[in-house]
């Protein structure tokens, strides 16, 4: 291997480190607020390229169905919750429809744009969209019921929703794979080193969003009643904030997250309706790493994994996947060994 091999994996590594961060970021961000294990991450990767995907052949993405379903089953567990609380029919009604409005106003923006061919931009935006309002219905259906389980709960849990949003992925953008196109279609050369311009969004994207959420943590009021939910449940609904909305808040953001490296992976490779699971364990492998706490160290790990994934597939791409999900074993290891045990939280 020379140097210019070297550093065309290097910058390989580092533009896949990019995206496994940001997945890395999304779960230990709501393994922090809400203690779930979200292995769904990954699903919401493929949501993300997938239906900018089928936006991009002018058709209606299937999307845009799972979402109003799912609106209307969150509609009408929050309209019972309500009327069981209030015993009014008006309030359970105005329940309801809290819940179905931004989906229905995206899925009404998103079957006018379709067949209209609109730019790739504003396709991309609405892609964001659109999964990003999953987000919150998968919590209202999924977790908000089951907010003080155990821990062993949640991640069974986790694993069903898993299996349910890849089945529907199958039933919705079938088994075929799609490519997006580059957002920023140029290379450019230093001295041995070829960069695309698709890799300087990646980097560009997943560094402002890193800062971003910074900025969200540190200076807004929804930020830190995040942190505080992190930090201690009981004492922040204590203090008024609702476990609820931050449950719904967290996995919007996850959502949210998921799509836009949806959005920025899906011109790199081909991306199937299970490709999410690989791309998203890559990301959980980086949490790791950082313990499921460090940000910081989330983000070192993501970098790691891209750099070992690409050197490992120039090696031995036949056991590419292997080398990187065998560096969880001597973290696990490590962790375990340094940490005291303790019984699970009351």
């Amino acid at each position: 291997m020379d140097f210019s091999i070297a550093g065309i994996l290097l910058v390989d590594g580092l533009t896949n480190g990019a995206i496994y961060a940001l997945l890395g970021l999304a779960t230990v961000l709501v393994f922090a607020v809400t203690r779930v294990i979200f292995i769904p991450q990954g699903e919401f990767v493929s949501y993300g390229a997938l239906t900018l995907a089928i936006l991009q052949t002018g058709q209606v993405p299937g999307t845009i169905w799972l979402l109003l379903l799912l609106a209307g089953c969150a509609a009408i567990a929050q309209a019972f919750q309500s009327w069981r609380r209030h015993r009014s029919a008006g309030k359970a009604l105005v329940s309801a429809l809290k819940v179905m409005v931004v989906p229905a106003v995206i899925a009404a923006i998103t079957v006018w744009a379709a067949p209209r061919g609109t730019g790739l931009l504003f396709q991309a935006v609405l892609s964001v969209c659109i999964v990003t309002a999953f987000g919150p219905l998968v919590y209202r259906l999924a977790y908000q019921s089951l907010a003080d389980a155990s821990s062993l709960v949640l991640l069974i849990v986790s694993v069903g929703v898993h299996f349910a949003l890849t089945g529907l992925g199958l039933v919705f953008f079938g088994a075929e794979g799609y490519r997006n196109p580059p957002f920023w279609d140029a290379r450019f050369s230093f001295g041995a080193l070829n960069i695309s311009g698709q890799a300087i969004i990646i980097g560009l994207t997943s560094l402002a969003l890193i800062v971003l959420l910074w900025l969200f943590f540190e200076r807004s009021l929804y930020g830190k009643a995040l942190r505080a939910t992190a930090i201690n449940r009981l004492g922040a609904r204590l203090m008024g904030i609702s476990s609820q909305t931050a449950g719904q808040l967290t996995l919007a953001m996850a959502a949210l997250i998921g799509a836009l490296s949806g959005l920025l992976i899906g011109p790199t490779t081909t991306v199937f309706f299970d490709s999410g699971f690989l791309i998203g364990l890559k990301g959980f492998v980086a949490a790791v790493i950082g313990g499921l706490a460090s940000y910081p160290g989330a983000l070192f790990g993501a970098l790691m994994v891209g750099v070992i994934e690409a050197f490992g597939a120039f090696w031995a791409s036949a056991f590419k996947e292997v080398i990187v999900f065998t560096l969880i074993l001597p973290v696990l290891l490590w962790r375990s060994l340094a940490s005291g045990h303790s019984d699970e939280d009351h």
